[in-house]
């Protein structure tokens, strides 16, 4: 009886220990992604006196609460809290691809975060790998600082690629694609091209003409500053793109550069004609979006 008990927890126990390290180490069927990895922080120089920000603290608390509250719903929101004298105004927004509950999480980590990476400031910015957010006390304007749609905040550039020549032609035609494709798709657009996978998004409220003018200025500055690199990320005020380099290919996707029996030379030779024609296609509805944006200007 005893031995019969003693074998049946034996068995319990490595079968618990199985399972934990099925969990542990064996791949999941679906990549993980933690969306509350800090990118970066923009923290004002000024800050609160203690005892101002007592007073401040519990608009600054109703205004995350109102955030959090509408984060399961929406992936943008403004919100102002306090009164005329300590009010304090903010927004949040999540990236375009990521579920309402990732959205949530993400906003409730910037909840709990921002006061801490940025303690007492008067202006606040933190941006993780799948939300933002940023707040300011009413009436607060940092000296010597500009607040541009097209303001650089944070660049990140990966490796140099040392034969840049196909790499940059599938690269100008990812990202003229890109320009397009973020006009009609309500501000936030990602896709594939050819080896690479790049993706856009502006602030919530900001207008078609202006969303396309930020994102252009992201596209270029990515050109000018990460140059031959493989991946990059572009923080502007009212918008960010980013964009990786898959050399073996995108899963999913046939990779024509690992098909065997294919000439290279010919490989080669197609696809900067391609990448070049497909580069000029959006270049040019690039330039009839920008033209008719001149001209609700003008009006």
């Amino acid at each position: 009886m005893d031995s019969t008990l003693i074998s049946l927890s034996n068995i319990a126990s490595h079968t618990l220990l199985f399972t934990v390290y099925l969990a542990l180490f064996l791949p999941s069927g679906k990549s993980f992604t933690d969306y509350s990895t800090l990118v970066y922080k923009n923290c004002a120089s000024e800050t609160f006196t203690d005892a101002a920000y007592k007073m401040y603290s519990q608009a600054l608390s109703s205004l995350f609460d109102e955030l959090l509250a509408h984060s399961s719903q929406s992936k943008f929101f403004k919100a102002v809290s306090g009164d005329s004298e300590r009010g304090i105004s903010g927004l949040f927004q999540c990236r375009g691809d990521i579920s309402d509950e990732e959205c949530y999480n993400c906003v409730n980590a910037l909840s709990q975060m921002s006061n801490s990476l940025c303690s007492q400031a008067m202006a606040v910015r933190v941006q993780f790998v799948g939300c933002y957010t940023r707040y300011k006390a009413d009436g607060f304007h940092e000296s010597g600082t500009t607040s541009g749609t097209n303001d650089l905040l944070y660049k990140s550039c990966g490796e140099s690629k040392e034969e840049a020549g196909r790499f940059l032609e599938q690269r100008d035609a990812a990202f003229a694609s890109l320009e397009s494709g973020v006009l009609s798709n309500n501000g936030y657009y990602t896709t594939s091209f050819d080896s690479f996978e790049v993706m856009a998004q502006c602030e919530g409220d900001l207008g078609a003409c202006d969303c396309g003018k930020c994102v252009s200025s992201a596209v270029q500055i990515a050109q000018e500053e990460c140059r031959n690199a493989d991946s990059g990320e572009i923080y502007l005020d009212k918008c960010f793109m980013s964009y990786a380099y898959h050399p073996d290919g995108i899963a999913g996707k046939t990779n024509p550069e690992n098909e065997k029996g294919k000439s290279n030379n010919n490989g080669k030779s197609t696809a900067i004609i391609a990448g070049g024609a497909a580069a000029l296609f959006f270049g040019f509805m690039l330039f009839l979006f920008i033209k008719s944006c001149g001209k609700k200007d003008d009006d």
